[in-house]
């Protein structure tokens, strides 16, 4: 099982980046993906997640109307869209995968596959 993360970079405030996390090894249509951060000094936080039967999206509330979460099912990679970023988003990006039953989950506990993590950073 691999996801490799990548699309993350320096960027100023208001500038957007695609993040994408390219899956291997698993069946990644059948398991939910999403992606969580963790900014210096912080917990890890769920940030996006979509779901693998009709692929609803969720949302954090501090990436509700500027983040957008897609994913490719033949390409077995997810997405995450970032626009109009602020300082505050600065934190290394980790894609993960989980198979449950229900509503998505936004605790790190209910997924057992992860990236190795993609640093953004938004300067003021």
């Amino acid at each position: 099982v691999q996801l490799q993360a990548s699309g993350g970079g320096l960027v100023q405030a208001g500038d957007s980046l695609r993040l994408s996390c390219a899956a291997s090894g698993y069946n990644f249509k059948n398991r939910v993906a999403v992606w969580f951060r963790q900014a210096p000094g912080k917990e890890r936080e769920f940030v996006a997640g979509i779901s693998w039967k009709n692929s609803n999206t969720y949302y954090a509330d501090a990436a509700k109307g500027r983040f957008a979460i897609s994913r490719d099912n033949d390409k077995n990679t997810v997405y995450l869209q970032m626009n109009s970023l602020k300082p505050e988003d600065t934190a290394v990006y980790y894609c993960a995968s989980g198979s449950f039953w229900g509503s998505l989950k936004r605790d790190s506990d209910h997924y057992d596959y992860w990236g190795q993590g993609t640093l953004v950073t938004v300067s003021s």
